[in-house]
C-alpha cells in the first residue's frame, strides 16, 4: 500500500511539518526523506519514531538539535532558531561538495539553489540528495524509486 500523503503531485509546493520548541523550531519534509536516520541516532529522545509528535524539540539544547539536523544528508529534517536565540541560521558548507554515490544518487551540501520546478520553484537548501537515475516521482530529489535505491546511506562519520 502507498502512503498518499507523501507522495509528490508535479509542480505542488513541498509540504512541511513544523515542530516548534522553545529556542529552535524543526521542519520535516516526509517526502525527502530517505531515512538515513541520522537524527534518530544522535538524538534518540528528540527524533524518536515511537512518540507523537516524533519530534520534540524541547528534550534537548537547541544548538545541539541544530547539529544534528544539519546531519540529515537528505536536507528533509531542516531548522529555523528562534528570533531570540543565539543559534545561528544554517549555512551551506564552503565549499560545496558533490558526491556521486555507486547506485548514481548525488549528495550534495554547501549553498545551492535547486530547480525544483512548478511552484515549487528556486528552493535554496544546505543539504540535498538529487536522483541520478531520472526515476524519482519527487524530481530533482531523490525517492528511493529507481535503480538508485539501494546501497548505504552518507553517514556523518564519513563526511
Amino acid at each position: 500500500m502507498t502512503d498518499r500523503t507523501t507522495e509528490p503531485v508535479p509542480g505542488e509546493k513541498p509540504k512541511l511539518k513544523e515542530y516548534d520548541g522553545e529556542g529552535i523550531t524543526v521542519t520535516f519534509e516526509p517526502r525527502r526523506c530517505l531515512h538515513a536516520a541520522e537524527c534518530v541516532r544522535g538524538l534518540p529522545g528528540v527524533f524518536d519514531l515511537e512518540q507523537r509528535p516524533w519530534v520534540r524539540p524541547d528534550q534537548a539544547d537547541p544548538a545541539l538539535v541544530a547539529e544534528v539536523v544539519r546531519r540529515c544528508p537528505s536536507g528533509a529534517l531542516q531548522y529555523r532558531p528562534a528570533e531570540d536565540s543565539t543559534e545561528p541560521d544554517e549555512t551551506g558548507d564552503v565549499p560545496t561538495t558533490v558526491r556521486r554515490m555507486p547506485d548514481g544518487r548525488l549528495v550534495m551540501r554547501g549553498d545551492l539553489l535547486v530547480q525544483a520546478g512548478g511552484e515549487a520553484g528556486e528552493r535554496h537548501e544546505t543539504r540535498a540528495v538529487l536522483c541520478g537515475c531520472g526515476s524519482s516521482g519527487n524530481q530533482p530529489y531523490c525517492d528511493h524509486s529507481g535503480p538508485c535505491a539501494g546501497g548505504d546511506f552518507d553517514r556523518a562519520e564519513t563526511r
